[in-house]
Parts: C-alpha cells; structure tokens; sequence
C-alpha cells in the first residue's frame, strides 16, 4: 500500500469508496464533492491509499476557522475518512491519519478538529477540544466526539473560540 495525493482520476473510486465505507449512502461523498468546489479544499491534503492500482482508503482535511469575537484562527478539520470494507481494521485508517498530520504540519496549521469516535481518534495523539475553550455550536455532539490534535505547541493555549464548519458541510 502507498498513499499519495488524491487526483482528479481518484474522484470516482473515491465516491464510491464512501459510499460503500459508509453503508451505501452517499452523504461522505456528497460532501467530499462541496469540500472540493469550495475555497476551504486543499489539495494536498485530500490522500489515498492505493492497493493494486485500486483507492483503498481516503482522508480529506480541509480549512476552516475558529472564531471568538473578531478574531478568526485558519485550522483544519478532518472529515471524512473512509476505508474500503475488506481493508478495515488494517492500519490504512492510521496510516492516512498520520500522513494527514504530517502534511497538516508541514503546511504550518496550528490545530485539527474533528468530530469522530471517542476510542479511535485519542491513539492518535487527539483529545476532547471543549476542555482547551474550543467549542462547537454547528452540531450537537457529546464532549468526548468534539475532538482536536495540537500540531504546533502553544496552539491550544492560543487559540480559543467556536469551530465554524465552512458552508460545503451543510
């Protein structure tokens, strides 16, 4: 398996592999297709993960912001992630995860959030986000889902307000 940036030739394998990773609903690819059109896509960070010439696995980060009073922070926000049923459980979810934060990094983002399962996320280094004044007013989540990885040190401590999802997420 290697990952490397998604391409224009991925997209179809890409909508399906959602649609498929997510129980034959088209929601996830749905969105991955907003995210795309809208200034807020970055396309380096829009991965897959190839097996035999076929997508496997896919990870889109893309902008947002976290906003308190006029202040407005640029981080990331990671959804969706989806890999195809008979590699589940396999590792390419962590490893698109890893590479994500890397580039994440490399790029010079401060934070990414996410709303994800509260046992999956945290063996990658991400925590519950209410706890660091991050909040989340879009959607109504437990604090355990509403999650967020620092990717440069002092972000936290730095950067408190409401996540705003962009526009593509609704």
């Amino acid at each position: 398996m290697h990952l490397r940036t998604e391409t224009a030739d991925d997209y179809q394998e890409v909508f399906d592999l959602n649609y498929r990773a997510f129980g034959n609903r088209e929601d996830e690819s749905r969105l991955i297709e907003r995210i795309r059109e809208s200034a807020d896509f970055i396309p380096e960070l829009s991965i897959v993960a190839v097996e035999n010439e076929m997508v496997i696995g896919h990870i889109l980060l893309s902008g947002a912001k976290v906003t308190d009073g006029t202040a407005a922070h640029n981080v990331i926000a990671l959804a969706p992630i989806a890999v195809h049923p008979d590699y589940q459980g396999k590792g390419v979810g962590g490893r698109l995860i890893e590479e994500g934060l890397s580039r994440c990094k490399a790029q010079g983002y401060g934070l990414v959030l996410l709303i994800g399962h509260p046992s999956y996320y945290p063996k990658f280094g991400f925590t519950p986000a209410r706890a660091f004044g991050l909040e989340l007013k879009q959607f109504e989540v437990p604090d355990e889902v509403f999650q967020v990885y620092e990717l440069q040190e002092g972000q936290l401590g730095d950067i408190k307000g409401e996540l705003r999802y962009p526009e593509a997420f609704f």
